[in-house]
């Protein structure tokens, strides 16, 4: 019997009221008003997006954990941020950068190069790709146990399957700093 059929169906239904609370917290932190739909985007762009392979991976690890509030959690963006001075993203780098939990938006940039990428939001406010601030705030409110010391990114339209070992190599790096907890930024 594997983890996931040992967790009895009341003790999921509490995880996951945990995690759609933390999800909601994050939406209405973030500003989050509307998420992207296929079916709302140009015709053009909806049917490459439909055309792309997905790859299949061949398991799914499932992990319980503590209560959200009693969480460490970590950042993984797809904009294509490194810390300033880094060598930037190449096209369809399947390589990541660290972020480092103290840095803040002067310390970051972006070379993410899709064409349909709008940086707009980035310029605006770097939450937008990386809220650590907000995380910062949900940390000292309680809503969050802590915020992790490193942060990563990689660049986005970047083909999954390559990305798998550094995915790998950030998994290990996170469980020695004690994370229990993922947010995905996908841009």
């Amino acid at each position: 019997m594997n983890q996931r059929d040992a967790i009895n169906p009341a003790s999921r239904q509490t995880q996951g009221r945990y995690a759609l609370d933390a999800l909601q917290t994050c939406i209405s932190r973030l500003g989050v008003t509307k998420l992207a739909r296929i079916e709302d985007m140009p015709e053009g762009l909806a049917k490459h997006m439909r055309r792309l392979p997905l790859p299949d991976f061949p398991e799914t690890s499932y992990v319980s954990g503590p209560p959200v509030a009693e969480r460490r959690v970590v950042l993984v963006s797809t904009a294509g941020l490194s810390m300033r001075g880094e060598a930037p993203f190449g096209m369809g780098g399947a390589d990541y950068r660290v972020i480092p939990g103290d840095a803040g938006p002067g310390d970051i940039v972006m070379s993410h190069i899709s064409v349909n990428y709008d940086r707009t939001g980035y310029q605006r406010d770097w939450n937008v790709v990386l809220p650590l601030d907000r995380l910062r705030e949900m940390a000292a409110d309680g809503a969050i146990g802590s915020v992790a010391d490193h942060h990563y990114s990689f660049m986005g339209a970047t083909d999954p399957a390559e990305m798998e070992p550094a995915a790998k190599d950030i998994a290990g790096h996170m469980a020695a700093e004690g994370v229990n907890a993922v947010l995905l930024l996908p841009v």
